[in-house]
Order: structure tokens, then sequence, then C-alpha cells
């Protein structure tokens, strides 16, 4: 009876070390698998800024309006004149700036 004790302890414990051996080698696989999605989710951002090769477009807008108005006021000795102007501004710069550094 001790014999069929020993000889079981023996099957569970190379039963055990088997399915740890499994667990062991199935590791880096799924290490790998993980660090690939890592490695995708972050490629799909797109690129990263790196300040020393950058390249940058450049569109700056300034728009305004001014408003001037003339008015004639009689005075004793003479008329006061008032100036009435309308003005419209439209500036547009464009431009690029490419740095590069290896």
């Amino acid at each position: 009876m001790k014999l069929l004790r020993g000889q079981s302890t023996l099957e569970y414990v190379t039963l055990i070390t088997i399915i740890l051996g499994v667990f062991l080698g199935m590791g880096t696989y799924f290490k790998r698998g993980v660090q690939g999605r890592w490695k995708e989710s972050v490629d799909g951002m797109g690129d990263q800024y790196d300040p020393r090769v950058t390249n940058t477009d450049i569109t700056e807008r300034a728009s305004g309006f001014s408003s001037t108005r003339i008015t004639t006021i009689p005075v004793n000795a003479g008329v006061w004149t008032m100036r009435d102007d309308d003005s419209n501004m439209l500036e547009e710069k464009y431009g690029a700036s490419r740095v590069a550094a290896y």
C-alpha cells in the first residue's frame, strides 16, 4: 500500500511540474501579446513631438474695423468740422518653420 501511495504522490508532483512549466512557457507568449497590443495602440496615436525635428506651418490672421463720423457745428466766428471715416482691415500672414538636427 505504501508503494502505491508513493507512486501516486510522484504522479501528482510530475503533473504539477508539467503544469507549472506550461504556465512559465506561455508567460513569454502572453507578455509579447500584451506588448504587441501596447505598441499597436501607441502607433495608432500618430507621430509624437520631437523638438529636434519639427515641421510647423504658421497661419496668422488679424482683422479690424474702425468708424469715424464728420459733423459740422456752427460757432460764432466759424464752423467746426468733425470727420467720419469707415475702414476695414484684414491682414494674413503665412509661413513655415523647418527644424532638423541629428
